[in-house]
C-alpha cells in the first residue's frame, strides 16, 4: 500500500467509529432529555428510564442497520476486484 492510501484509510475508519458513537449516543440523549422533561412535567419517576431504554434500543438498531449496509457494501467490493 501506498503511504496516502494507509491515511485514506485511517481517516475513513476514524470517522466510521465517529458514525458509531453518534448513531448510539442521539436517540440516547434524546430519549433521556424528553423521559426527564415529562417526568418533571407530569410528576412521575420512572419515565426516564424506559425513554432512556427505548433511546438505546433505537441506537442499536441504528447501529445495526449501518453496520449490514457497510459490511454489504465491503462485500460488493471485494467481488469486483
Amino acid at each position: 500500500m501506498k503511504k496516502g492510501r494507509v491515511g485514506s484509510e485511517v481517516y475513513r475508519s476514524f470517522a466510521l467509529v465517529m458514525q458509531f458513537g453518534i448513531n448510539m449516543l442521539v436517540p440516547i440523549c434524546l430519549m433521556t432529555a424528553l423521559g426527564i422533561y415529562l417526568d418533571r412535567k407530569l410528576g412521575t419517576s420512572y419515565l426516564v428510564i424506559v425513554l432512556f431504554t427505548v433511546g438505546a434500543i433505537a441506537g442499536g438498531q441504528n447501529i445495526y442497520r449501518m453496520a449490514k449496509r457497510i459490511y454489504e457494501n465491503d462485500g460488493d467490493d471485494k467481488k469486483n476486484q
